[in-house]
């Protein structure tokens, strides 16, 4: 009986493999496949590295998708577990990072809806759930601190106004913006948005922390409330 031999990646020659080849042409001469191989290390019994990347790749359908899906999601796939599936989340996070003012130097203040959207673009790319996020700004509008307040259907009964300016009490507020994204695309606010809004204003008015604006956004765009005059 004849055994058939599986492929590895030690069966290219050493011009053929990834790290070899990134070490000679850099990072942007290799396919995504190629990229995924390095990061995922080795392949397994009966399977090669670059096998296992496309597999990983054809399941989650695209890079967007593959960035979104969970560590215990990741490490279904064959031949990943949950070290590989953890290599590959760091190295998701760090390219995020790049884009976002959070971890990069940026003494900007948000003077603008735009500015506003911009801040938390990165961490709502992509998202299917909604989210809000509450922008904390000094007397110069400096971004004092950048936290998400709630994920879930947007109402009154998971943005609470206490739980919301809990957080501008603490980090000493001199005002807030308020983000949520609207994971359908449409932009246009509901009752809800509106209701909401009013609250949180009246709340603000009565602790004395301003809200400049409410901004709702999608992947790639935004809208202001101020600016529709619902503040």
């Amino acid at each position: 009986m004849s055994i058939e031999k599986t492929f590895t990646i030690h069966d290219l020659p050493c011009s053929e493999r990834p790290r070899e080849r990134m070490q000679k042409y850099g990072a942007e001469a290799l396919s995504t496949t190629e990229l995924m191989a390095i990061l995922i290390g080795s392949g397994t019994h009966g399977e090669s590295v670059l096998l296992t990347a496309q597999k990983l790749l054809s399941h989650f359908g695209n890079l967007n998708n593959l960035s979104q899906a969970s560590i215990q999601e990741l490490a279904t796939i064959k031949g990943i577990g949950i070290a590989r599936a953890t290599t590959i989340k760091a190295a998701f996070e760090l390219s995020r990072r790049i884009e976002d003012p959070d971890y990069c130097k940026n003494d900007t203040a948000i003077q603008s809806p735009e500015q506003a959207f911009k801040s938390v673009q990165e961490k709502l790319k992509g998202k299917k759930k909604e989210y809000f996020y509450i922008l904390c700004l000094d007397t110069r509008n400096h971004v004092r601190s950048k936290k998400q307040v709630s994920m879930g259907n947007l109402d009154s009964s998971i943005v609470h106004p206490r739980e919301v300016f809990k957080e501008a009490i603490s980090s000493l507020a001199s005002s807030v913006i308020f983000v949520h994204n609207h994971p359908s695309g449409d932009l246009e606010p509901s009752p809800e948005d509106i209701h909401l809004t009013r609250r949180l204003v009246e709340a603000g008015q009565l602790l004395g922390i301003p809200v400049l604006d409410h901004i709702i956004v999608n992947d790639k765009s935004y809208i202001s409330l101020k600016a529709r005059d619902l503040i």
